[in-house]
């Protein structure tokens, strides 16, 4: 045990100096604001992603300065400008409905452009263009979401810093094709960097703390989840498949070299939601994704476990509620992680597990439930429980893999007549309302019963909404969609079979 000691101990924390040298660097050497994309990237590490997502600012710059609004700047902007917020207080929700428009912040002397909501208000920014650019802005006190994608392709959303904005803080849905980077958010009541139903994404470089989860990666493919800063949240990292979503799988996640720490925040998620059963001390959760792999993250004192990986039932998720979602995780890999003092006040559905063991600390790795196809490296260097079934990995790493963005732009979405309230329930409103299985407001089979045949209840709803139910948080009104499109998604919403 002393020899043990003496070899591990400095390896972890020589590792976590490495690691937090690194984060420290990435995070501090864009403090100043970098229009392109790929210029910042040429001047990062070795661990820089090397795809495309869209920044390109070929038209006017427009200046913002306190006292001026953002929203007519936007409104006035073209394809290809950039706007620019200097350092002051802005009390509004900023809507993005162009495509190729940089919101860039200009922080001078440590004095950031700040949006408020003042606790009054429900987002801050919300964008449904392609090829959107939104870093260096300083964003508190809403009570829906920090910055929302719905259904934009190619953005960069980086270097915010975001702060008690309500259900989620930085929430791209049902976008292809860009990178979460170099954020601070703390104190959201659900996610606060949630990346729902995407495509090519990579999630680096950013610190979460003080949320209920720190980064969700829910029915998504291909995201790489790298180089981030877990702490004192009450879930670290968690990639899920989420029954009653339009898109039914959640595949190809990396999730490596993260600091995955303390995630030991009591849970303070809406009662009823979702995000209301992650246990405190949950530091890695795979729920129901498939080919997920966990490579070189340091897990350390998340009192529950360090990594877990589950299956609809043991999640206490009705597996009938959508057949089309297949329940468990498969071809999961774990590879290479520093676990320490992880399990030390398991809750009781861990504890049940664990006595079988005789064994009253909770287990570095858990793997319950169904399954096939996957592996785990160096098991006997954790404590576990259900890995047995796992084999041992043939891969060693996927240093190969350095992003999942692609290397050319992708296509806007195609919008018409026919396809609007399908894309609108995809980018709006499917975060919150699946078709069966409760997030954060009611399913959409529940509001059918409630609107039958009455398109037009559910858009007054959505521009003048009241709260109806009190174990339901209040819906942010969504009176910036247009009336053409409020209809179109109020009767897809009603045609919605499962």
């Amino acid at each position: 045990m002393k020899f043990i000691k003496i070899i591990v101990i400095p390896i972890i924390i020589f590792g976590l100096g490495v690691f937090l040298g690194k984060y420290l660097y990435q995070r501090n050497t864009f403090q100043a604001p970098a229009p392109n994309y790929l210029d910042a990237l040429k001047n990062a590490s070795d661990s820089a992603s090397v795809g495309v997502a869209s920044v390109a600012i070929i038209g006017n710059t427009i200046e913002v300065k306190p006292g001026n609004s953002i929203q007519e700047a936007v409104t006035k902007s073209k394809p290809g400008d950039l706007i620019r917020v200097f350092p002051g207080v802005y009390n509004e929700t900023v809507f993005i409905d162009k495509d190729n428009i940089s919101i860039q912040g200009i922080i001078k002397e440590g004095q950031w452009p700040i949006l408020d909501g003042q606790k009054t208000m429900n987002d801050a920014l919300l964008y449904s263009g392609n090829g959107i650019l939104i870093e260096n802005i300083k964003i508190i006190n809403y009570k829906g979401n920090g910055i929302m994608g719905q259904a934009g392709n190619n953005f960069v959303i980086r270097n915010n810093w975001i702060v008690d904005t309500g259900v989620y803080g930085i929430f791209p849905q049902f976008g292809k094709n860009g990178v979460v980077e170099r954020n601070i958010l703390s104190g959201i009541e659900d996610a606060a960097i949630y990346v729902g139903m995407c495509d090519n994404v990579d999630v680096r470089f950013n610190e979460v703390y003080d949320n209920v989860a720190g980064i969700e990666i829910e029915n998504c493919r291909f995201a790489l989840v790298e180089y981030n800063y877990a702490h004192d949240n009450t879930g670290g990292i968690l990639v899920f498949l989420t029954p009653g979503l339009p898109i039914k799988t959640c595949s190809n996640v990396i999730v490596r070299n993260n600091y995955v720490l303390n995630n030991n925040t009591k849970n303070f998620g809406a009662v009823g939601s979702l995000v209301s059963h992650i246990p405190k001390g949950t530091g890695l959760l795979v729920m129901a994704a498939d080919d997920v792999t966990i490579e070189n993250n340091f897990v350390i004192g998340n009192n529950n476990a360090g990594i877990t990986i589950t299956d609809y039932d043991f999640a206490g998720i009705d597996v009938s509620s959508d057949p089309d979602s297949e329940p468990n995780s498969d071809r999961i890999v774990v590879l290479n992680n520093v676990m320490n003092d992880n399990g030390n006040d398991p809750n009781s559905e861990v504890k049940t597990l664990m006595a079988t063991k005789f064994s009253q600390k909770g287990p570095d790795v858990v793997a319950v439930g169904g399954g096939v196809g996957s592996c785990i490296s160096n098991p006997d260097q954790y404590r576990t429980y259900g890995v047995n079934k796992f084999a041992l990995c043939a891969v060693s790493s996927t240093s190969s893999i350095t992003t999942y963005m692609l290397p050319t732009l992708v296509a806007p979405r195609s919008t018409n007549v026919v396809t609007k309230g399908k894309i609108t329930y995809f980018g709006v409103c499917s975060g919150c309302h699946s078709y069966s299985t409760r997030l954060v407001g009611p399913p959409v089979n529940t509001i059918q019963a409630i609107y039958k045949d009455n398109p037009e209840g559910i858009m007054n709803y959505i521009i003048n909404p009241e709260r109806k139910r009190e174990d339901y948080p209040a819906m942010p009104p969504q009176n910036y969609l247009s009336e053409e499109t409020r209809r179109a998604v109020a009767e897809y919403m009603l045609s919605i079979k499962k």
